[in-house]
C-alpha cells in the first residue's frame, strides 16, 4: 500500500512538469520587442521627416509609456501642437496646420512599420522561433512523461496485485481500488497532454494570424503614404499653375496686351 501511495504522489508530481519548460517569459519578450521598436524609430526618422527628426523624436519620447512604446495619439497631438504654435511649414506646404497633420500621419506610419519590425524583423523572428521551438519541446516532453508514467505504473501495479495471496480478498479489493484511482490520474494526465497540444496549435495559429495582420497594417501604411504623396503632388501642381497664371497676368495690361519687359 505504501508503494501505491508513492506511485500516486509521483503521478501528482507529473502534473506540474509543463511549468518547468522555458516558456512564460512574456515581460522579457515584450521588452525585447519594445527595444526593437525604439531602435527602428531612432534609426529611420530622418528618412522622410528631416529636418523635423529632433522634434519628432522629442514627441515620441514624451509620449512613451511604461511599456516603452509610444502612444501614437499623444505623439501626434504633441507634434501637431509644436508645428502649429511655431508656424513651421516646408517648401511644399506653407500651411502649418496641414503640415502638422501630414507629419502626424507620417509618425503613425512609422509606428506601424516599427511594430512590423519588432515582430517580423531579425530579432523578432529569432524570439518567435525560440518560443515555438520551446513550445514544441514542451509538448514532446509532456507526451513522453505521460507514456513513461503509464508504462511504469502499469508494470508496478500488475506486479503488486500478482503478489497478493488469493485468499486475501480484502487486500486484493483495496489494491484494485488503488489501481482504478491511479488509472484515473493517468487519464487526467492524458487529457492535460492533449490540452497542451491544443494550446500549442492555438499558439501557432495566433502567430500566423498576427503575421497576416502585420502585413495588412504595412500595406495600409503604404497606401496611406501613397495617397498623401498624391495629394501633395496635386497641391504642388495647383500652386505651380496659380503662380504661372499670376506671372502671365502680371505681364499683361488692362486691355490684355502683352507688356514689354
Amino acid at each position: 500500500m505504501q508503494k501505491t501511495t508513492l506511485l500516486t504522489f509521483s503521478l501528482s508530481f507529473l502534473v506540474v512538469l509543463p511549468a518547468m519548460a522555458q516558456l512564460g517569459n512574456v515581460w522579457t519578450d515584450f521588452q525585447s520587442y519594445s527595444v526593437d521598436v525604439q531602435n527602428y524609430l531612432r534609426n529611420n526618422l530622418s528618412e522622410t521627416l528631416k529636418p523635423l527628426e529632433t522634434r519628432t523624436q522629442s514627441s515620441l519620447t514624451g509620449a512613451t509609456g511604461d511599456l516603452n512604446i509610444p502612444n501614437p495619439i499623444a505623439a501626434g497631438q504633441q507634434i501637431q501642437s509644436d508645428l502649429i504654435l511655431n508656424s513651421i511649414s516646408d517648401k511644399f506646404e506653407n500651411n502649418p496646420a496641414v503640415r502638422s497633420a501630414s507629419v502626424s500621419n507620417e509618425i503613425n506610419r512609422f509606428l506601424t512599420r516599427s511594430s512590423v519590425e519588432g515582430v517580423m524583423g531579425t530579432n523578432g523572428q529569432a524570439r518567435l522561433k525560440n518560443k515555438l521551438e520551446n513550445t514544441e519541446m514542451t509538448v514532446k516532453n509532456i507526451d513522453e512523461s505521460v507514456k513513461e508514467a503509464e508504462e511504469f505504473n502499469r508494470n508496478i501495479l500488475d506486479q503488486l496485485i500478482s503478489q497478493i495471496p488469493g485468499n486475501e480478498l480484502a487486500n486484493r479489493a483495496i489494491a484494485q481500488t488503488n489501481r482504478s484511482q491511479v488509472e484515473l490520474q493517468l487519464q487526467a494526465l492524458k487529457i492535460q497532454r492533449d490540452q497542451s497540444k491544443m494550446i500549442s496549435e492555438t499558439l501557432a495559429q495566433t502567430v500566423q494570424t498576427n503575421q497576416s495582420l502585420q502585413y495588412s497594417n504595412l500595406n495600409l501604411a503604404n497606401i496611406s503614404q501613397q495617397m498623401e504623396q498624391a495629394n501633395r503632388a496635386r497641391r504642388v501642381d495647383g500652386s505651380t499653375e496659380a503662380a504661372r497664371l499670376l506671372r502671365t497676368t502680371s505681364q499683361m495690361d488692362l486691355f490684355g496686351r502683352q507688356t514689354e519687359n
